[in-house]
C-alpha cells in the first residue's frame, strides 16, 4: 500500500483500514488548518492504483477488515465515477466490510447533488465526515472556510436524503471571545436544520504556521479560556433540538461529553455545570499545535 503526504483520519475511524484515494485538500485555505499548507497539492489517485492497494490490503488482512476509510482531506471531491468504482471494488474484496467512510466538505457535497450521492451510497459509501466548524457566516468568512451556513445545511440534507450516515464537526471557540454566543447559537441552528447522525466536538487549538495563530499573536483574535469554551458548549447543548448523538471524541476538549440528544440533555448540562466549578489547574494547558 502506498501513501503520500499527511494522512489523517477521525478518531472514530481508529480501527478502519486506510487506503489513500486523494492527496492533499482541494480548498486548503482555512486559517486554522496547517495540515496541507506545505503540500503536496491536491490530486486524485488513479483508480487502478487505489484498487491495487485494496487488493494488497485484502491479501494482508482479508476477513479482518470491517470498516474502511479513504483519506485524504476531501475525498468526496473525487469524480463520482471513480469514487463509486473504488467503493464497489472494496465491497467485492472484503466480505465482512460494514462501512466505507470519507471526509467531505459542504461545497463539494453540494456540487455532487443527490443523484451522485445516491450512486455513491449504492456503491457502498456509508458515512461522510463533514467539517461544519461553525454555522455562523461571520465566523466561516473569517476563517476562510469557503462555504456559508446555507450551503452547509443544504449539503447535510443531501447526505441524509441519500441515506448516508453523517458526522458533523464543530470547533468550539472558533468565534473567539467576540463571537462566542453567536457561534454557538448559529451553529446549533444549522445542526437543527440538518439533523446529523453525530455531532463531534473539537476545541480550537491554534496551530503553527497558520493565519489564525498570526492573528492571535497580533491581538486580532482572542482565544476563549477553558470556562468560556464550557459556557459556549452549554449554549450549544441547550439550543440543539434535533435528534443526534453528541460526542467530544478528541484530545483538544476540556471534558469528555457523550450523549444522545434530546434524551441526555439534562445530564450533559449537569456535567458542564460541574466542570465550570473546577479549579483552573484541572483544565489542560493552552497549547500551540504542531500537527
Amino acid at each position: 500500500m502506498r501513501f503520500e503526504g499527511p494522512i489523517y483520519r477521525p478518531p472514530s475511524e481508529a480501527d478502519s483500514l486506510l487506503i489513500q484515494a486523494t492527496v492533499g485538500c482541494p480548498h486548503n485555505k482555512c486559517t486554522f488548518c496547517m495540515i496541507y499548507k506545505k503540500g503536496p497539492p491536491y490530486r486524485v489517485r488513479p483508480v487502478k492504483d487505489i484498487c491495487e492497494d485494496i487488493d494488497a490490503a485484502c491479501d494482508a488482512y482479508g476477513d479482518h477488515v470491517k470498516t474502511l476509510f479513504f483519506p485524504s482531506g476531501n475525498t468526496i471531491a473525487m469524480p463520482t465515477r471513480d469514487l463509486a468504482a473504488i467503493c464497489r471494488h472494496a465491497v467485492t474484496r472484503f466480505p465482512k466490510l460494514r462501512r466505507i467512510t470519507v471526509y467531505g466538505s459542504s461545497r463539494y457535497i453540494v456540487q455532487k447533488g443527490l443523484d451522485d450521492l445516491q450512486t455513491l451510497r449504492a456503491a457502498g459509501l456509508g458515512r461522510i465526515h463533514v467539517g461544519l466548524e461553525s454555522g455562523d457566516d461571520a465566523v466561516l468568512q473569517r476563517v476562510k472556510k469557503g462555504t456559508t451556513a446555507a450551503e452547509q445545511i443544504a449539503a447535510g440534507r443531501l447526505v441524509k436524503a441519500a441515506g448516508i450516515e453523517l458526522s458533523e464537526y464543530v470547533i468550539l471557540g472558533l468565534g473567539g471571545i467576540a463571537r462566542s454566543e453567536a457561534h454557538a447559537r448559529h451553529t446549533a441552528a444549522a445542526l437543527n436544520a440538518i439533523a446529523p447522525d453525530f455531532v463531534r466536538l473539537r476545541t480550537l487549538v491554534p496551530k503553527v504556521n497558520t493565519l489564525l495563530l498570526h492573528d492571535i499573536k497580533k491581538g486580532r483574535f482572542q482565544l476563549l479560556p477553558p470556562r468560556g469554551v464550557l459556557r459556549e458548549t452549554r449554549l450549544l447543548v441547550e439550543a440543539l433540538e434535533c435528534p443526534t448523538f453528541l460526542t467530544s471524541d478528541h484530545y483538544s476538549n476540556y471534558i469528555d461529553l457523550h450523549g444522545r440528544l434530546p434524551d441526555d440533555r439534562d445530564r450533559l448540562r449537569d456535567e458542564l455545570d460541574r466542570a465550570l466549578t473546577w479549579d483552573e489547574d484541572r483544565f489542560r494547558p493552552m497549547v500551540v499545535g504542531t500537527q
